[in-house]
Order: structure tokens, then C-alpha cells, then sequence
């Protein structure tokens, strides 16, 4: 079992008694943080208003609200694609929440085929994520998918005017 496969299985793990949104993202952030080398951020934003908004994380304060289209994280929220960033000074248009960060990798979290936030995670070094850290984190954020509640982020879908997600 890969290291990205165990720590899929302890995020299953821990929400085998509670689905709540709050409770999985702050532990699936914890999973990531502690478990990962050289990181110095790992959480999520969620879709909040037409932007992305703060949610569970781990690490350095963090910006509060980023706009989608705008930096690694509002990009890859809104092609709906996972972005995997070597350096981000080189990115067009990178929001510099903490300087101590060079690179970056963000994947979508859907519910319903919506991108309803993204998991974040930044590292002090250049070059620090792989393809296999893209694959291992798209297989995170599947298996958070699966086991989240996210009708607990009912204020996520009305503020977009959304209708509720039936489940």
C-alpha cells in the first residue's frame, strides 16, 4: 500500500461515524499536514458567493477569499482541472498568501459533478509535487468525496443560488 493509499484509508477511516463537512476537511487536512514532507500549508477553500473561501486547514495564515480565475487555487477551481505548480512566482496572476511558498498543488472537490472548493497545498520548496502526488492526492479528494456529508454546506449552495444537491 502506497502512502497515498494509507492515508485515503485513514480519511475513510475517520469518517466512518461522522460525515459532517467541517469535521472530515479539518481531519483530512491534519492527514495531509503531518503526514506529507516539506509542506508548510494544506487545507481547502470552499465555494462561497461566485469565490473560494477560507475553510479547514493546516499550516501559515492563509488569504480569506480568492476569487475564481485568480491564483493557482481560483484557476483550478474554475477549469475544474488539478494544477500542479513547480514555482509559483511564475504563475500568471499567483496570490502570494504566504511568501515562504514556491510551489503548489490544488484539486477540485465536487459534489454532483460541481467543483464546490479545492484542496490546497503549498510547499517552501521549488519543484516539490510529482505526478505521483497528483494522482495520490486526486484519489484523496475521491475518497473525501464519497465520505462527506456536504449537505452540512448548505450556505455553500444557497449563496450561489444553488439549489441543494439531493442525496
Amino acid at each position: 500500500m502506497t502512502g497515498y493509499e494509507m492515508l485515503s484509508e485513514q480519511l475513510r477511516s475517520l469518517a466512518e461515524e461522522e460525515h459532517g463537512i467541517l469535521p472530515v476537511l479539518s481531519n483530512a487536512s491534519a492527514l495531509l499536514y503531518w503526514n506529507l514532507e516539506d509542506l508548510n500549508w494544506a487545507g481547502f477553500y470552499l465555494m462561497d458567493k461566485g469565490s473560494l473561501l477560507l475553510g479547514p486547514f493546516q499550516g501559515k495564515v492563509a488569504c480569506i477569499r480568492i476569487p475564481l480565475g485568480k491564483g493557482v487555487c481560483g484557476t483550478a477551481a474554475k477549469n475544474d482541472e488539478t494544477l500542479v505548480v513547480g514555482n509559483v512566482h511564475e504563475f500568471p496572476g499567483h496570490i502570494a498568501c504566504d511568501s515562504v511558498s514556491n510551489s503548489e498543488i490544488v484539486v477540485p472537490v465536487h459534489k454532483d459533478s460541481c467543483v464546490i472548493g479545492v484542496l490546497d497545498i503549498d510547499s517552501p520548496s521549488i519543484g516539490r509535487f510529482t505526478e505521483k502526488d497528483r494522482q495520490g492526492l486526486e484519489a484523496f479528494v475521491h475518497v473525501l468525496e464519497q465520505v462527506t456529508d456536504f449537505r452540512d454546506s448548505y450556505t455553500v449552495f444557497f449563496r450561489q443560488g444553488r439549489r441543494l444537491p439531493s442525496l
